[in-house]
């Protein structure tokens, strides 16, 4: 199984759309999601606040922004291995 960790905030339209792009991938790819709201912890909002959402990927920074399902999911087939 993949794990997926969003680091995210409310009020986040980026971060709506990526939580989106990962539920349709689910649909076909097994993995869990963690979501990590940075506006708790001042570290984390010093070190994502610019570029949330960003996406780790079994522990690695795959994605920030924007991700496309078709990127999503080259990326997840990349990782599940």
């Amino acid at each position: 199984m993949i794990t997926l960790t969003l680091y995210t905030r409310p009020g986040c339209h980026l971060c709506d759309e990526m939580k989106a792009a990962i539920a349709r991938a689910a649909r076909d790819v097994p993995l869990t999601l963690e979501e990590v709201d940075i506006s708790t912890d001042p570290a984390l909002e010093a070190r994502y606040g610019v570029e949330i959402p960003v996406l780790l990927v079994n522990g690695r920074k795959a994605a920030k922004y924007r991700v496309s399902d078709a990127e999503l999911r080259r990326i997840l087939a990349a990782r599940a291995g």
